[in-house]
C-alpha cells in the first residue's frame, strides 16, 4: 500500500481549474447551495481529521506500518490543500465561503459533533496516552477509518461525484475529488486489514469494534439523511444511508464482526 501511494501521488496545485471557474458562474440553485455546503463540510472535516491522526502513527507496530501511516497523514493535509485551493480560486468569495463554513460548523455541532468532537477526539487522546494499547488502536481505527472514511466519506464522494459527472460540470474538482476518494480507499483498505488481523488474533476485539459502531449509528443515520439532499441529487429517499451502511457492512464481513 505504501508503494501504491508513491505511484499514485498527485499535486493539489497541478489540477486545471480553468473550466471550473467558468462553470461555477452558471451552476444553478439548488445545486450551488448543495455544493457550497458540501465543500465547506469537507474542509471542516479534513481539518478535524488531519489534526487527530498523529496518535495512530505513534502506535505503529513496525517500520512498514509506520511508513504507510505517515503517508496517510500527508494525504490528509494534501486533501485540505486541494479544497482550500478550489474555494480560493473558483468560488473566490470569502463572504460566501465564510457563511457556508459557519453553516457547516453549525451542522457539525449536531450529528457530526458526537463523531468528530466526541468519539474521534477521545479515541485519539487515549491512543496518544496509550500507544501500545491494542484496544485503543482498534477503537481509533474503527472510528476514523470505518465510520468517518468508510461510511460517511465514501457516501459523500459517491453521490457528489455522480452529480458532477452526470451534469458534466466542475471537471477540475471532480478530478481532484476522485483522486482524494482513491486515497481514502487505500486508507480504508489498511484499516480493514488491521482490524481483521486484530480480531483474528484477539477475538475480544470484535466487541470493541461493535460497541463503537453501535454507539455512533444514530449520528451516522442523521449525517446521511440531510434535508433536501436526495431530491437535489436525484436519488431515492434513503439512498445515502443505504449506500453508507452497505459499505460498512461489507467491510465488517471481511473483518469478522457482526453488528
Amino acid at each position: 500500500m505504501y508503494v501504491d501511494w508513491e505511484h499514485a501521488h498527485w499535486s493539489a496545485h497541478d489540477i486545471d481549474l480553468s473550466q471550473d471557474m467558468r462553470d461555477w458562474a452558471s451552476v444553478a440553485e439548488p445545486q450551488r447551495t448543495l455544493l457550497l455546503f458540501a465543500l465547506a463540510s469537507l474542509m471542516v472535516a479534513e481539518e478535524r481529521i488531519s489534526t487527530q491522526f498523529c496518535g495512530l502513527v505513534l502506535a505503529q507496530d513496525g517500520e512498514e506500518e509506520g511508513s504507510f501511516l505517515s503517508s496517510q497523514l500527508v494525504d490528509e493535509v494534501h486533501h485540505m490543500q486541494f479544497y482550500a485551493r478550489f474555494q480560493s480560486e473558483v468560488i473566490a468569495d470569502p463572504g460566501t465561503i465564510g457563511s457556508h463554513v459557519a453553516r457547516a460548523r453549525e451542522f457539525l455541532e449536531a450529528p457530526f459533533r458526537e463523531i468528530f468532537d466526541g468519539a474521534l477526539v477521545s479515541a485519539h487522546d487515549r491512543l496518544v496516552r496509550e500507544p501500545r494499547n491494542r484496544e485503543a488502536k482498534v477503537d481509533f481505527a474503527t472510528t476514523y477509518h470505518m465510520i468517518l472514511e468508510g461510511t460517511l466519506g465514501v457516501t459523500t464522494s459517491h453521490f457528489l461525484l455522480g452529480l458532477l459527472r452526470a451534469r458534466a460540470i466542475l471537471p477540475g474538482f471532480a478530478k481532484g475529488y476522485g483522486l482524494i476518494a482513491a486515497d481514502e480507499g487505500r486508507h480504508i483498505a489498511y484499516a480493514t486489514q488491521f482490524l481483521g488481523r486484530a480480531v483474528s488474533e484477539q477475538p475480544e476485539m470484535a466487541a470493541v469494534v461493535r460497541k463503537r459502531i453501535q454507539g455512533l449509528l444514530p449520528a451516522v443515520d442523521a449525517s446521511l439523511s440531510p434535508a433536501g439532499a436526495e431530491e437535489i441529487l436525484g436519488v431515492k429517499p434513503g439512498a445515502l444511508l443505504e449506500h453508507g451502511m452497505s459499505a460498512l457492512q461489507r467491510r465488517l464481513n471481511v473483518i469478522g464482526v457482526e453488528l
